[in-house]
């Protein structure tokens, strides 16, 4: 490796943009990000936008001013391991690294039921929130697919924002699978109280022009879907031959190093980061984050010659707004089993926006706090 490496990220979500921006400044390394559009999107707060809120516009070339990284508008079609260089779709010449960190994330998977990338708006993606958020204008009903945090938020911010509106849930489990029996209980009531109508053990065929047809035939009325049901990550890493999960995500050790290629790290959605009692971490921006300190403090410490220490995580909670004064948390083991106390009510609905807070504007700027909360966990 060069005495001054250069470091290539892939992906400027939260992960990507954390990750960069510690490196930059902790380091020596020159450090390139590329990213296939010039402004980052706060995926978790794609549900509001879809229910017409504003949300904050923020070009990626601002959020890395004065940090000496290089930001490259791009589509990534190709990682080279064995060149060590990044291929992008415009052709350009292709981007060299000595270390390379992928982040480039999950998205929504639409190929899984027929129709549903013709007629369904998938949240995730924020010109599909954007379009659902116009389709609301004129729908009278709207059905969501998926019930989990995303589809939860999704479904109770349509229904406050259209009270004269019926949105309907659809779920292939039973609804609140992740959470205790008080916390089951306080979602039902919680949809009740907005009029949500659910639809339990409702596995969908097919997306429509006029809703959803369910596999036992019945058919789900909507003049407009929203779909939160499931993600797949980039095919990118398996093509590139890099060790991947059965799902495609790149398996790393407790550092966030490939498994297979050791001058490659993996972060966020798109790796299979395990804890030190071996349950893989969850797809968010919580173990993300936590992810993105330990890959920075891993490659920081090799590259100071010292020994980096693995990744750490003791517990975990789904913390879920149930509309703008209402919400829901539910501490959990790393294995998505429910634990201890669940909260609920207006409290949670304030934590949850200073989390969004934190996650969409501190931590972005001021990444340092990334590493703190990882130090906590």
């Amino acid at each position: 490796m060069t005495t001054t490496p250069h470091i290539a990220v892939l992906g400027a979500g939260y992960t990507g943009v954390a990750a960069a921006k510690l490196l930059a400044k902790r380091t020596g390394a020159t450090v390139t990000v590329v990213n296939n559009r010039d402004r980052f999107v706060e995926r978790m707060r794609n549900h509001q936008l879809a229910s017409g809120r504003q949300v904050r516009h923020l070009p990626l070339h601002d959020l890395f001013k004065s940090t000496g990284i290089r930001l490259i508008i791009d589509q990534v079609t190709r990682i080279d391991t064995e060149g060590r260089r990044v291929e992008l779709a415009s052709g350009a010449e292709p981007v060299g690294y000595d270390l390379l960190v992928y982040a480039l994330g999950s998205h929504a998977d639409l190929d899984a039921v027929p129709g549903a990338a013709e007629h369904a708006n998938a949240v995730a993606v924020a010109e599909r929130a954007e379009r659902l958020r116009d389709q609301m204008r004129t729908a009278d009903t709207v059905a969501v697919v998926g019930a989990g945090p995303t589809g939860l938020e999704t479904a109770t911010a349509l229904a406050e924002t259209y009270p004269g509106r019926t949105v309907r849930l659809v779920t292939s489990g039973a609804l609140g699978e992740a959470l205790s029996e008080r916390g089951r209980e306080y979602l039902h009531r919680a949809l009740g109280r907005l009029g949500i109508q659910v639809w339990e053990h409702a596995k969908v065929a097919k997306v429509d022009a006029d809703g959803l047809l369910l596999e036992d035939g019945t058919h789900v009325a909507a003049g407009t879907v929203a779909w939160t049901a499931g993600f797949k990550v980039p095919e990118l890493a398996r093509e590139a031959g890099l060790a991947v999960d059965d799902r495609g995500r790149m398996l790393v050790d407790g550092t966030l190093r490939s498994r297979s290629h050791p001058e490659v790290y993996g972060i966020g959605d798109a790796a299979a980061a395990h804890t030190q009692h071996g349950q893989v971490l969850r797809m968010g921006c919580g173990p993300g984050g936590l992810a993105a300190a330990c890959a920075f403090h891993a490659i920081t410490a090799r590259l100071a010659g010292r020994t980096p220490k693995p990744l750490r995580v003791k517990a975990d909670a789904l913390c879920i707004s149930l509309g703008q004064w209402d919400g829901l948390l539910q501490p959990t083991d790393l294995d998505g089993s429910p634990r201890g106390k669940v909260r609920t009510g207006p409290p949670v609905a304030m934590i949850k926006k200073a989390v969004l807070g934190v996650t969409g504007w501190y931590n972005l700027r001021y990444p340092t706090l990334v590493v703190a909360g990882a130090r906590q966990g």
